[in-house]
């Protein structure tokens, strides 16, 4: 499969693993939406694309607003008449105790990580069958195949995302292409963003984060997993190890989970 030409809509453009393949998919000739809450940021993207920015278009679009996400959609699929592959990149993470989380918090990660993608995909998935084509990427996370602490309800989204994209992969055949990825710890500033326990940002990069993996390298792989047609793929250093650990080791996994370092 080539890139060249192909339409690709990313959502969480604007900073981390979006933003690295924005730069990415330019070079291979990709005609690019990119989306995210920052229009400022998002230009400042669309200005680092060197090759051919004016096949960069920006869309701000808020995952968290469902309802508006109809119009949105249209609009993205006006500009080229048709998009290629979408790839889920926008999402919030969280760093705080369960029992200390506000619902309201929990909510919200449910709202942007979970409901955001979902409302997305049902709105653009009718212009993708209709011409039989399409490859929806979802950017997960390990801790969508295991919970670790700190993470219940950003976890717990990304959780759904599997139960939800592994039906819908069930459902619609082999014409639309579905890939999850599950990264681990990749440098980037979503620890900096992620919510604490009343919805502040925690306004810190956590060790492992900074000590993770470049984003630059994490968004090659999601397009060689891409290109492979990969429905699903694990990318980081020796924390990847979990998902087999948790499989066959159950017992063992939670023993290490308990006091691994996950900050």
């Amino acid at each position: 499969m080539e890139l060249k030409n192909k339409i690709v809509w990313i959502t969480g453009a604007s900073s981390g693993i979006g933003e690295a393949l924005c730069y990415q998919l330019n070079k291979m000739g990709a005609r690019l939406i990119i989306s995210s809450r920052n229009r400022e940021a998002l230009y400042h993207v669309k200005n680092n694309c060197k090759i051919n920015p004016l096949d960069v278009h920006v869309l701000p679009l808020d995952l968290e607003n469902t309802d508006s996400l109809k119009d949105v959609t249209n609009e993205a699929i006006k500009i080229f008449n048709k998009i290629d592959i979408v790839i889920h990149s926008g999402g919030i993470s969280q760093r705080s105790l369960a029992l200390e989380t506000e619902l309201s918090v929990a909510q919200r990660l449910m709202n942007v990580n979970f409901w955001g993608t979902v409302a997305l995909t049902q709105h653009l998935l009718p212009s993708m069958l209709s011409k039989k084509t399409g490859h929806i990427v979802i950017i997960s996370s390990l801790v969508g195949k295991f919970g670790t602490k700190f993470r219940s309800a950003y976890s717990a989204s990304k959780h759904a995302l599997h139960g939800y994209f592994d039906s819908l992969r069930s459902e619609i055949g082999p014409a639309i292409k579905i890939t999850i990825v599950c990264p681990g710890f990749i440098k980037t500033n979503v620890t900096i963003n992620a919510l604490t326990a009343d919805g502040s940002k925690q306004n810190s990069m956590d060790e492992a984060q900074a000590n993770g993996m470049p984003a630059e390298e994490c968004a090659s792989q999601i397009i060689k997993a891409i290109l492979t047609g990969k429905e699903e793929v694990y990318i980081g250093g020796k924390e990847k190890y979990g998902v087999l650990l948790k499989r066959f080791l159950p017992g063992l996994f939670s023993k290490i989970v308990k006091k691994a370092k996950v900050t």
